[in-house]
């Protein structure tokens, strides 16, 4: 027997068997929990997504499923009945070989957190792709448009995924934390799989982690890739294109109290047939529950991550559908203008999420990533900080280096230390400040593991430490973009292109 959830077919001896949909879709719920027993309860809201229907109806397809595999119900060779308990798919499953990739979930911690993530395909080029609203790492492959999206990316390079912190397989958290701090996770897994440089492929929500993550560790990104996302969620003056309040809060509300996730699925992808409704129903029940979708929804109302394209210095393509249902394509245009070298490629249809033509998304990807330059002929964007010459100078210096750094040596042999992200920079630097210290930072473009230094932004960093008043940090402009919304606190400096930061919080 051959069970194929991509062309939604059960074939024996290469001959297709009829099979209705719901005989189907029970069957492929049973297949992919082959793992352990399925509660008849878990089965009915799996399938007919909460809807009222008898346990006679469920009973009927479990027969028709077994008519179709052969099995009969005193043998139970593939679907065994536990009465009382539920049922469980028992026959040996040999995946097909695009799916042996697939590896186990597994976890890794992010500030304190489990999140899951798991590895498809392999090769040298790594893609973390970091997903919408939600996800759910076992039940992504339950849809087999989904599922071919997924393939189709590991077929050229070794695709890694994980659930969002509060979402999906991840643990969590009392509340659901701002894009700065969810960010953390990809560093996370990323070091997880030992990933030292990878395409970020972001789509929808996914879109503003992925633009702060490319901004503040440019040195973690091979290239970025945008799909159907935005830079800002709720509309204002100066960004026409999203949701006003009033109409955000309506979409939460019926989201919420309703909890339709068909109508919802509908709206976002106007392609989805009935058992796209019906799994995307499934997984975010599975990934989410009403207070989780409220919180969420709540997030990505304060989302503005439009200071932070500008410093965005990673070859980036940004796709989008003219017709998409959910987000504007006025602001994928805005983003392609703001990220320096950005290509914009916009798409037919009207489509939001990934499962509506996934060749089409996917072909875009593929072009743009096999004409990536090579890693290794390309600097590193890095936060350089530097002290004044003095005798604290190498005091300095070492405190640094024991926070994270890399001591380096710049111009006229002035000790520079290297950090991997703005952010850490900074908390650094004030965790060192005396009376007397004062200290520079600023966003230098350096080739890999040079320690003798002469890049702009090196001199930047020495000359703001020269200029700083005693007891305090001064930042370039590129710097206090990056790191908006970490917590640190800056004021701009009169009569310099400077900010001064303050505290971290």
């Amino acid at each position: 027997m051959e069970f194929d959830p991509v062309l939604f077919e059960v074939r024996r001896g290469g001959v297709a068997v009829p099979l209705e949909p719901q005989a189907f879709d029970v069957l492929a719920y049973l297949v992919s929990h082959r793992d352990r027993v399925v509660p008849k309860e878990e089965l009915m809201d799996g399938v007919w997504g909460g809807r009222f229907v008898s346990e006679t109806a469920v009973t009927s397809r479990i027969k028709q499923v077994r008519r179709a595999l052969g099995d009969d119900g005193h043998s139970q060779r593939m679907i065994r009945t536990l009465h009382g308990r539920g049922y469980r798919f028992v026959a040996p499953v040999e995946a097909r070989a695009e799916q042996r990739s697939i590896e186990p979930i597994r976890y890794t911690v992010s500030d304190g957190l489990h999140i899951a993530y798991q590895v498809t395909g392999g090769g040298e080029l790594d893609i973390v792709l970091i997903s919408g609203f939600v996800s759910h790492l076992e039940l992504d492959w339950a849809d087999p448009r989904h599922a071919h999206f997924l393939h189709r990316l590991a077929s050229y390079g070794r695709l890694i995924r994980f659930d969002k912190r509060g979402t999906g397989m991840s643990d969590r958290p009392s509340g659901l934390a701002d894009v700065e701090t969810r960010m953390h996770d990809v560093l996370a897994v990323m070091d997880a799989v030992g990933s030292r440089r990878a395409v970020l492929v972001g789509y929808s929500e996914g879109g503003p982690m992925a633009i702060l993550c490319a901004a503040a560790h440019p040195e973690r990104v091979a290239g970025l890739v945008l799909y159907g996302t935005y830079a800002k969620r709720v509309w204002s003056e100066d960004y026409p294109w999203a949701q006003k309040q009033q109409e955000r809060e309506a979409y939460t509300d019926r989201l919420v109290n309703g909890w339709d996730w068909e109508a919802d699925m509908r709206m976002r992808c106007p392609s989805a047939d009935g058992p796209m409704q019906r799994w995307w129903a499934q997984r975010m029940r599975a990934a989410a529950t009403p207070s989780t979708v409220r919180a969420l929804m709540d997030m990505n109302s304060l989302v503005d991550v439009r200071d932070a394209l500008p410093a965005v210095r990673v070859p980036t393509l940004v796709l989008h559908r003219v017709g998409d249902a959910l987000v504007d394509v006025g602001g994928a245009q805005f983003i392609a203008e703001r990220i320096p070298g950005a290509r914009l490629e916009l798409l037919d249809g009207d489509d939001h999420f990934v499962s509506g033509n996934p060749d089409q998304i996917v072909d875009a990807i593929e072009r743009f990533v096999r004409d990536l330059p090579d890693a290794a002929d390309r600097p590193l964007a890095l936060a350089a900080a530097a002290a004044p010459a003095g005798p604290r100078a190498g005091d300095l210096a070492s405190g640094l280096v024991a926070a994270g750094g890399r001591l380096c040596s710049g111009p006229g042999d002035r000790e520079v230390v290297l950090f991997d992200g703005p952010a850490t920079a900074v908390r650094a630097g004030l965790a060192q400040l005396r009376r007397g210290d004062k200290l520079g930072v600023a966003i230098a473009e350096v080739p890999r593991d040079e320690t003798k230094l002469d890049a702009h932004g090196v001199q930047l960093a020495i000359t703001l430490a020269d200029l700083a008043t005693p007891g305090s940090l001064w930042l370039s402009s590129a710097v206090c973009d990056l790191i908006a919304g970490s917590g640190v606190v800056t004021e701009p400096l009169d009569g310099f292109e400077a900010f001064l930061a303050v505290a971290a919080q």
